[in-house]
């Protein structure tokens, strides 16, 4: 049996996710009280249906601060009896959350008399640190549109194979912020910069007149082969470990030529190795 337990800050995505789930066969439970998580799984490794074989189930804050801080234990122990069990973590930037929120005009679960909306999302930031940091991926959603959500979790969690690791490339712009579900990251603002080459600047790292360009740099060609050499000495690690994601982060300045460009070439060496190899661009329209 595979569970995926979905949790995050309200107005993150959750339910996009469960949804993009049970879209895909999956058998998914909404805002489960913490406290019947053991029934649920009992009852489904007992049913000699294969209904639950793929299950997914949402936590949020409305659970009571005991029940989310067993929440990490409960994972342990479920995966000590044989259950690949894994926590998916969404959240997204306090302004987004609360754009989203303005714009729904739906009321958030923990704003209450003497709490806003500001002081709810803090709570809940607190209430769920015991999964947050347990978490086997996180993913924010701040610059996310609905449908590139459902596609990340088709991408890395549904295609993701039993015991074997995704691999996520993502690339990025720092004026934007460091992706916060990153593993690793690396900067690649020390590069030439096509930007400042008139015909190159409206182009993209996966343009052929950029890649040209940016191939014929020594400095670019270092910089890829020492990420390279790095994150192929720590995949055995993380396998060895069980961990079933690992994100790396690639930035430029704008996430537009230079860490696009590394994270196309990285994600095609590691693709011809190891299954389920994703590229993402934070700061392109399109992503791969």
């Amino acid at each position: 049996m595979r569970l995926v337990i979905v949790s995050g800050l309200s107005g993150s995505g959750k339910s996009v996710a469960l949804n993009m789930l049970e879209d895909l066969g999956w058998y998914c439970i909404d805002n489960i009280p913490a406290g019947l998580l053991n029934a649920f799984i009992s009852h489904a490794v007992r049913s000699p249906q294969p209904l639950y074989e793929r299950s997914a189930v949402g936590l949020d804050a409305r659970n009571n601060p005991d029940e989310i801080a067993s929440i990490p234990q409960t994972v342990r122990e479920l995966r000590r009896s044989g259950i690949e069990c894994e926590i998916i973590y969404l959240q997204a930037e306090q302004s987004m959350l609360l754009r989203r929120y303005g714009e729904t005009r739906r009321r958030h679960p923990l704003v209450r008399d003497g709490v806003d909306l500001r002081g709810a999302i803090a709570e809940e930031l607190k209430l769920l640190e015991p999964i947050t940091y347990s978490a086997d991926l996180v993913i924010d959603t701040s610059h996310s549109s609905v449908h590139e959500l459902r596609e990340m979790i088709r991408a890395r969690v549904e295609q993701r194979r039993s015991r074997r690791l995704s691999i996520m490339f993502q690339s990025f712009g720092f004026k934007n912020g460091i992706p916060s579900g990153a593993d690793f990251v690396f900067d690649a603002r020390t590069l030439p910069n096509p930007y400042w080459v008139p015909t190159l600047q409206p182009l993209n790292g996966r343009d052929a007149a950029v890649i040209a360009f940016l191939e014929t740099e020594p400095a670019v060609r270092s910089l890829l082969e020492d990420i390279t050499t790095f994150i192929e000495r720590r995949i055995p690690l993380y396998l060895e470990h069980n961990r079933g994601y690992l994100t790396v982060a690639v930035g430029c300045t704008g996430g537009q030529h230079r860490s696009v460009y590394l994270v196309e070439r990285l994600a095609a060496h590691f693709a011809a190795r190891y299954p389920g190899v994703v590229a993402r661009h934070d700061s392109l329209a399109t992503n791969a």
